[in-house]
């Protein structure tokens, strides 16, 4: 069994290839990949080359954890049948490439306990269900506050700020710093940060990755108020002892999503407590993936890439 999926075979070199896939277990599922989606994080570190070792990690890579499609074949062992549309965080089933994430593919072979069945009315939007869950998965749990500031107004700071409307907390403030992507708020303020006169706040969510930003962060939290980390960051993160102690400021750093952020996330979506809508900005045929990928690292008009394997090839 063959599929024609994303090779990238050294930083900045990327095209479609044909790989054959493992063969499928009791356990497995085999799915045909309608939509995947580009990480702007994770994914742009290893187009770059400035990926921090990871086990399994190497080139040649099949990229992308964020994939959406159909069950073609389920193993006896599985509870999915064909037919059935499931969201798949990538899979490791490629002969001749490291499959570290893996979902930028036609088609995938993963166990069954990785998938999540959804809704197929998501369509697309199905792909986001990771970068949800990894939202979600930052703010709940025993002993996490709402944010009340969030800094970048990208996918994942949207997504927070609608989380933490659904949740019912009052609606956060959100930073962000470009101009062209203030729009698209729905129910809470976007605000550029030099217009916020604001330093009590009790907690903020860092969604902008960027590494530079902690000590502004910490001059605008209240006594024992709280910086979660939210993005990715690649560097070393330092900040100013002095202005941290006098604030007794905490840090946090939230990781990924676990397999129970999926099952609730797609809950919040399925109940109509949390939209996907308008966050996906750009969409282009698999064919199309060495522009695809260039464009969703460097093109600041692009929020969320989809790339679209159900277009013929």
């Amino acid at each position: 069994m063959e599929a024609t999926a994303v090779i990238l075979s050294a930083p900045k070199e990327l095209a479609l290839g044909q790989l054959e896939l493992h063969a499928p277990g009791e356990d497995d599922i085999v799915v045909d990949v309608s939509h995947s989606g580009i990480s702007t994080g994770t994914e742009k570190l290893f187009w770059d080359g400035r990926m921090p070792p990871f086990p399994g990690m190497g080139y040649p890579l099949v990229p992308g954890y964020e994939a959406t499609g159909e069950v073609v074949e389920a193993g006896r062992g599985t509870n999915l049948i064909p037919g059935d549309r499931v969201f798949v965080p990538g899979a490791n089933c490629y002969e001749g490439a490291f499959g570290l994430f893996g979902g930028a593919t036609s088609r995938l072979v993963t166990n069954a306990s990785r998938a999540v069945k959804i809704d197929g009315a998501l369509g697309a939007e199905g792909a986001l269900l990771a970068l949800a869950a990894t939202a979600r998965h930052s703010m709940a749990g025993l002993d996490k506050a709402m944010p009340e500031l969030i800094v970048g107004h990208g996918v994942l700071g949207r997504l927070l700020a609608r989380l933490t409307i659904a949740a019912g907390a009052p609606a956060p403030t959100v930073w962000e710093i470009d101009p062209a992507r203030r729009d698209g708020a729905q129910g809470y303020e976007v605000l550029d940060p030099e217009k916020d006169e604001r330093r009590d706040y009790n907690t903020i969510y860092d969604a902008s990755g960027a590494p530079d930003v902690l000590n502004q962060l910490i001059g605008r939290i209240a006594k024992g108020g709280e910086v979660v980390l939210a993005g990715f960051y690649t560097g070393d993160i330092t900040f100013g002892f002095v202005p941290a102690f006098m604030k007794e400021a905490r840090l946090r750093i939230a990781a990924e999503w676990t397999p129970d952020d999926l099952v609730a996330t797609r809950q919040l979506i399925e109940g109509g407590a949390l939209s996907l809508s308008d966050l996906i900005t750009h969409t282009r045929p698999s064919a199309q993936a060495s522009e695809a990928y260039p464009t969703a690292f460097n093109d600041p008009d692009c929020l969320k890439m989809i790339l679209d394997w159900s277009a013929p090839q």
